[in-house]
């Protein structure tokens, strides 16, 4: 089963999809954001191509566990996702995805500019790997 992965920015979504056996992320791609219609629309169109068992979205948490302020408009978000499709959501903490993939991309010696075009699909990247590998444990 296929999971397909979100990390969800006011700007951006950066998308990842995991292989038929659930053992590694890939990249997909990186959905710039206009409006609800447009954003779920795009993503039908990627649930159509890979056609995913369930759906992961990183979400943002505090030290103290809790949700913070950008998360919950994650989880609102979510909760239209789960209006439109009729796919399994499941939430992952993704409080540092985007910094380490940003490291992995300064590591690649990628320029700033092309670290920006790719940024929410690597991050989305490591929250299904993560996801993944918690699941084989």
């Amino acid at each position: 089963m296929r999971t397909l992965a979100l990390d969800v920015g006011t700007k951006t979504i950066g998308v990842a999809v995991s292989d038929e056996l659930g053992i590694t992320s890939n990249g997909v791609t990186t959905i710039k954001r206009r409006d609800l219609k447009q954003d779920l629309s795009e993503l039908n169109a990627l649930i159509q191509e890979y056609k995913p068992g369930e759906i992961l979205v990183g979400v943002p948490y505090q030290m103290d566990g809790s949700v913070s302020e950008r998360g919950d408009q994650i989880l609102k978000f979510s909760d239209k996702i789960s209006e439109a499709f009729s796919l399994p959501i499941v939430f992952w903490d993704e409080s540092y995805s985007t910094v380490n993939a940003e490291e992995k991309l300064i590591e690649a010696n990628l320029s700033r500019k092309k670290r920006k075009k790719v940024i929410d699909k690597m991050a989305a990247v490591f929250i299904l790997q993560e996801y993944l590998e918690s699941k084989r444990i």
